[in-house]
């Protein structure tokens, strides 16, 4: 979602009112984490505001109902309902994933409705949710890196995500921020 990548092509610095998304993974102790955030760069117009506080809001919802028997599949219908509300798409070609010592692994989380993911959540399942969210169409291309996902239509794009594990009455947030009570940074300076 972010397109910073100078190996490919784009070698601008960024600007006021750009927003970034970046992507960290951690291995540690024979384990994956997996997290992502959208920072706002300077002075932010109010449109790309609305889409990372919207994008932010689809994975909290989302995170809401994580917990022992919700279906894998229903996370998909929180997002897409709430971001259609917003005015906003959700990408279809990225998804949620199970991860432990396997950096991607089963169950497979999509983020949009009427999908056909399959299984119940279950105490000590451990997976993201990790919603990518557009200002214009869901569609997306990905540059020769295998990595860079851009949109299609050239709008703009924002992401959260979180490593999850389903407990037995809820869940717990592996790779919340430890500070300012887990809320993303972009939130710091509203």
């Amino acid at each position: 979602s972010s397109g910073i990548n100078a190996e490919y092509g784009d070698t601008r610095p960024l600007q006021d009112g750009d927003i970034l998304n970046i992507d960290i993974t951690v291995y540690k102790n024979g384990f994956h984490g997996d997290l992502n955030e959208t920072f706002l760069v300077g002075n932010v117009d109010e449109g790309g505001r609305k889409l990372v506080e919207a994008s932010y809001e689809s994975l909290r919802r989302a995170i809401e109902q994580v917990k022992p028997g919700a279906k894998y599949r229903d996370i998909g219908g929180v997002i897409q309902k709430y971001i259609n509300s917003c005015g906003f798409s959700v990408v279809r070609s990225y998804c949620g994933h199970g991860i432990n010592q396997l950096f991607h692994t089963a169950p497979s989380v999509p983020h949009y409705a009427k999908n056909k993911a399959i299984g119940i959540m279950k105490p000590g399942h451990c997976f993201t949710i990790e919603p990518m969210i557009n200002e214009g169409v869901w569609r997306d291309n990905l540059w020769p890196d295998d990595w860079t996902a851009v949109t299609s239509d050239g709008k703009r794009s924002s992401q959260f995500e979180h490593t999850l594990l389903v407990t037995e009455n809820g869940v717990d947030v592996l790779t919340a921020r430890q500070e300012m009570g887990g809320q993303p940074h972009f939130m710091d300076n509203l």
